[in-house]
């Protein structure tokens, strides 16, 4: 049995998230993997706001949604 892929979350379902969210939820609604955005935090290159808790990573959302209305 195949496992349904999570939709990619709408600009007007992410400016109702909380004001951080996880690393896969923020990849989800960029449209790219969770390892690609991890990476990207690695090198510090992420193209939005994160903040880190030791090894935990928290998307800002407003980073996140500023970064979607300009695309």
């Amino acid at each position: 049995m195949a496992t349904k892929k999570p939709e990619q979350p709408t600009l007007a379902d992410v400016k109702n998230w909380p004001a951080t969210v996880e690393v896969p939820r923020a990849a989800l609604a960029l449209g790219c993997s969770r390892s690609q955005l991890y990476e990207l935090i690695r090198r510090g290159e992420a193209p939005v706001a994160v903040l880190s808790f030791g090894a935990r990573h928290r998307v800002v959302t407003a980073s996140l949604v500023r970064l979607l209305e300009a695309a």
